[in-house]
C-alpha cells in the first residue's frame, strides 16, 4: 500500500481543520496556505471529503469548510479510505475487484489478510485528535 499525494494532503487538510475549528469556516485559500497545497488541488480532494460527510462547505463571503465532527470521532483510516478509497496492499482484497479464482486455494491469501488486518488497525485506532498541535 502506497498512500498518494491526494491522501496525505486529505490528511492534512482534515488536521488543519480540527485546528481550527473554533474559528468557524475556513476559506480554502487559507489552508491551501497553510498547508503549502495548491488551490486546484484543494479543489480535487475537498468534494470527497464532502461526499464522504467529513467537512461541509460554505459559499460566499465567509464561507469556507468545517468539520462535520469532533476532530476525536475521525480516524486516519477513515479519512485516507475517503480520498484514496480501499488501502489494501494487494489488489485481490480490494472490495471493488472481483474475488480471484484462486481465492480458495491460494497460500498467501492469509498473509495478505493478515498485512491489511494490521494496516486497517493501526489507521483505525488514531484519530484525529492524536495528530493535533497539543
Amino acid at each position: 500500500m502506497m498512500v498518494s499525494t491526494k491522501g496525505r494532503y486529505a490528511l492534512r487538510v482534515m488536521v488543519d481543520l480540527a485546528e481550527n475549528m473554533s474559528r468557524g469556516y475556513v476559506a480554502m485559500r487559507e489552508i491551501a496556505a497553510r498547508q503549502e497545497i495548491s488551490l486546484k488541488y484543494l479543489e480535487k480532494i475537498l468534494p470527497d471529503l464532502v461526499e464522504a460527510g467529513f467537512v461541509e462547505g460554505l459559499h460566499g463571503r465567509n464561507g469556507g469548510y468545517r468539520l462535520t465532527r469532533q476532530p476525536e470521532n475521525y480516524t486516519v483510516g477513515e479519512i485516507l479510505r475517503a480520498a484514496e478509497g480501499d488501502l489494501a496492499p494487494v489488489v485481490c482484497l480490494c472490495e471493488d475487484e472481483p474475488c480471484c479464482d484462486r481465492a480458495g486455494d491460494c497460500r498467501t491469501r492469509p498473509l495478505w489478510e493478515g498485512l491489511n488486518n494490521q494496516i486497517s488497525g493501526y489507521l483505525d485506532g488514531i484519530n484525529l485528535k492524536t495528530l493535533m498541535k497539543q
